[in-house]
């Protein structure tokens, strides 16, 4: 499988093309992958023929990058205002477990919660036949690409949460092109850091909830995903491992097909602006709060999953306290 990694040098970064097998190269003529995305679609190429015809430079050590801290986002965008952060949720087979738990003492035992009956419409319509458009699912906003962190940086909990907890998932990252056309760039890892005990406390704080950092592993797997992946999640609190489960992604594991996921996003003329970046959430079934788990700062995060080579690593902190208030002009 290609990948694609940006990776910090000096003050400035390179674009690394690498099989996960052999070795990592530079790829010439580009610095971003942003950048290298618009050229194959000005070109009418694929990534990887667009990588071919630019041509191959030196090698990059990326075991070396990973401890030194220069693996970068797997993309970013110029403007961080102009890279769509979202998502979506209840989307994998076993789910709506954990957040129907958190959501059923608000209401009568006979009534199913919102939760659940979301999580079904998923499983009797989210992976439509081809040319049918399947149900929507849940959606969710998580801000612009100053929200996103790569591998080794820290989550920054604002200080008024209530929780800073992880969600191992995959993504997409797309590019909309000059004709308003989504392009799919490829696949990474991620953390959908989440506030989950606000979002227990009442289903409509959902996009309080959500409005937090956000983590991406370095590696942009470009093509097609496996039907099913299968990672595992970590939290590390100093020497001690304090919670280890293993997730499941992939459509095989999954009540919605990524392609109707992909739909029911850019259906909205507002996510089809040419040269926007978006990076969108595909959800999980696996999270540490739903095993009563309550993290703290200095936690560590790990998630792996194979056929990513490369772990995505995130410190928990807290952010300080700030006074905002409105003036009057």
């Amino acid at each position: 499988m290609l990948r694609i990694l940006q990776v910090r040098d000096g003050d400035g970064q390179v674009v690394v093309a690498w099989d996960g097998v052999g070795s990592a190269r530079a790829v010439r003529g580009v610095t971003s992958t942003y950048e290298l995305a618009k050229s194959a679609i000005e070109a009418g190429q694929s990534l990887a023929e667009r990588i071919d015809a630019l041509g191959y430079g030196a090698e990059v050590d990326l075991e070396l990058a990973r401890r030194e801290g220069r693996l970068g986002l797997p993309a970013s965008h110029p403007d961080p205002a102009h890279f769509f952060v979202a998502g979506t949720g209840l989307t994998h087979l076993g789910s709506a477990d954990g957040r129907d738990k958190m959501h059923k003492a608000a209401q009568s035992a006979e009534k199913p919660t919102d939760s659940m009956r979301m999580f079904q419409m998923g499983v009797e319509g989210g992976k439509p036949s081809e040319g049918q458009e399947g149900v929507q699912p849940e959606w969710f906003y998580k801000g612009d690409g100053s929200q996103l962190r790569a591998t080794g940086e820290d989550l920054v909990s604002p200080a008024f949460a209530l929780d800073g907890g992880e969600e191992p998932e995959l993504a997409g990252i797309y590019l909309i092109g000059a004709n308003g056309t989504p392009y799919r760039l490829g696949f990474c890892l991620a953390n959908e850091f989440s506030d989950h005990v606000t979002e227990k406390g009442n289903y409509l704080w959902l996009a309080h909830s959500k409005l937090r950092q956000a983590a991406l592993g370095p590696e942009l797997i470009v093509g097609e995903l496996p039907q099913s992946v299968e990672g595992m999640s970590r939290i590390r609190r100093g020497e001690e491992v304090i919670f280890e489960k293993p997730f499941v992604s992939g459509e095989a594991n999954m009540s919605h097909s990524i392609a109707n996921l992909e739909h029911h996003n850019f259906k909205y003329d507002l996510f089809r602006r040419p040269g926007d970046l978006h990076v969108h959430f595909f959800g999980t079934a696996t999270l540490s709060f739903s095993e009563g788990v309550k993290t703290e700062p200095g936690d560590v995060f790990e998630i792996s999953a194979e056929p990513f080579k490369l772990s995505l690593v995130n410190r928990l902190t807290v952010a300080a306290a700030t006074s905002v208030s409105v003036r009057k002009l």
